[in-house]
């Protein structure tokens, strides 16, 4: 008896192996989400009409998409940080409902190195799929790819995560680690892995216009599923040779590309974008029981009164233009250290807050980052340069857009980057480049992220973004560990009890 299922292992074995033969076609099922963010129950987004997500609807959807086809699920990078859900538990509440999910593979995104290396390494150890990063030198944990094998087909999946990594997350989160060039890595496994697979998938967290070039320029991927850009790619793209995909974010929608492949080549697809919004026996009840599970958790934490928004706070705009959520809070930052001025990464602000009761929890999604205050003197010089470093990416959203208060400035889209700040108003009066003036802001940027050199070099923190020799700067003026940004808003709000904002023309588009 052992031996005849010793032969019949085998001979499964060696059928799942042989590639499709000439002139037989296969079936493949691709459902693909990104930017998870932890957002798990339906929510309703500032402006939208109707409650949108739930990752219990998702994989419902998963479920009913899968049956009867083979089918991959795959995760294009940060699913473990953004919302309470998962940041309060650093991840493993994620970790855990993907497993539920039984996803096929995750790349890592920038925000997967949130909470550190330790606990990264720790949240894949509980991960019952592979973790994928092949540019990600220094962390053995990440594997470079998977191949797959389904009857007739083998699929490789090569993971790849944006080389700007070290300033999208706090540097002290990747010292060690190093993020080499998506296209050569990619290009290199598919040279080695050309006689073990039929099919290629690179799965990136690197944004949709660098997916689009990668395809055109890298030759013999068949499909990219990406992350990063939080792009709402209803149909597939196609660049080169190669099919690229995006599913929007935060659970609101799942992608699904359908392949029929002949000869190791696609001859036929099709895909779309499946909205996900919570209906009525929908959902999965293993995975809804994983959301109950800890959003009673965080609820007796975060589910807590502290104030009144007389008005819509918007966070969806941060990285793009001046908005009022990003003004009250330079507000508070500038208030709270006596500073002349104030400047943020919009990308710290996550989401915005809806007209209505403001509880804890709307000021941690809002902000999640561990981030506290610093403020130091710069000259008028390296203000000028930091704005200008804030519009260097304008044309796409990106998170080192600026959000100020205390001044004022114009910019010219249609300069080149580096030259397109025009007139800045500081303190009633004109900025000096040679005046010292006192500027607030984060440790985030102090270390240099989001590409701010100029905090980091104003300090002299060292190469991996350790604020060591912080204190020690003649140029501090303000430095409070003991406090996180958003507990600091939400005392602020707390005080206040209703707070409103505007925006007022502090940040200006001119010709």
């Amino acid at each position: 008896m052992k031996r005849i299922k010793v032969i019949i292992f085998f001979l499964v074995w060696a059928l799942l192996s042989i590639p499709a033969a000439d002139g037989g076609q296969t079936e493949l099922r691709i459902l693909y989400v990104n930017d998870f963010h932890g957002f798990a129950e339906p929510h309703q987004p500032v402006g939208a009409v109707e409650p949108l997500g739930g990752v219990a609807y998702l994989a419902g959807k998963v479920d009913r998409l899968r049956r009867g086809r083979p089918t991959l699920l795959l995760a294009g990078g940060d699913m473990t940080q953004g919302n309470n859900w998962a940041n309060f538990f650093k991840g493993a509440s994620s970790i855990e409902l993907m497993n539920a999910m039984k996803f096929d593979a995750l790349v890592v995104g920038n925000h997967e190195f949130d909470y550190g290396v330790g606990v990264l390494k720790k949240r894949i150890s509980q991960a019952r799929f592979p973790v994928l990063g092949a540019n990600v030198q220094g962390l053995s944990a990440v594997k470079p790819y998977v191949i797959k094998k389904f009857p007739g087909l083998r699929v490789a999946i090569i993971g790849v995560v944006t080389q700007d990594t070290p300033v999208t997350t706090h540097p002290r989160n990747v010292v060690g680690l190093k993020f080499l060039n998506p296209d050569d890595t990619v290009a290199g496994y598919l040279e080695k892995l050309k006689n073990q697979a039929d099919i290629f998938i690179v799965l990136t967290h690197l944004g949709h216009p660098v997916d689009r070039m990668m395809a055109v320029k890298v030759k013999g991927i068949d499909v990219i599923v990406g992350g990063h850009s939080h792009t709402k790619v209803m149909k597939p793209a196609v660049a080169g040779n190669t099919l690229v995909v995006q599913a929007w974010e935060h659970a609101k929608a799942l992608g699904v590309l359908d392949l029929t492949i002949q000869d190791r080549k696609i001859v036929k697809y099709d895909g779309y974008l499946e909205e996900i919004k919570p209906v009525p026996g929908g959902e999965n009840p293993a995975v809804q029981k994983i959301v109950a599970k800890y959003e009673g958790q965080l609820d007796r934490l975060v589910n807590v009164a502290i104030g009144e928004a007389e008005v819509d706070l918007d966070g969806q705009h941060v990285r793009t233009r001046e908005t009022n959520l990003g003004n009250l809070i330079t507000d508070i930052i500038r208030e709270t250290t006596g500073a002349t001025a104030a400047i943020i990464n919009g990308g710290g602000i996550r989401t915005g807050i809806p007209k209505g009761v403001v509880k804890i929890k709307d000021v941690y999604t809002a902000l999640p980052f561990d981030n506290y205050l610093v403020s130091l003197r710069l000259t008028g010089r390296e203000i000028r340069e930091a704005l200008e470093h804030g519009v260097s990416s304008l044309g796409e959203p990106a998170g080192r857009f600026p959000q100020v208060s205390g001044l004022r400035f114009t910019y010219s889209l249609s300069a080149p980057a580096g030259s397109r700040v025009r007139e800045v108003i500081i303190g009633g009066g004109p900025l000096d480049p040679v005046k010292e003036y006192a500027v607030a802001t984060h440790d985030f940027l102090i270390a240099g992220g989001d590409g701010y050199k100029v905090f980091s070099r104003a300090i002299n923190t060292d190469n991996h973004g350790h604020l060591g020799g912080l204190l020690k700067s003649d140029r501090i003026i303000y430095n409070d560990a003991s406090r996180w940004l958003r507990d600091v808003v939400i005392q602020y709000i707390q005080t206040n009890k209703k707070i409103t904002a505007r925006v007022e023309g502090r940040i200006q588009e001119i010709l």
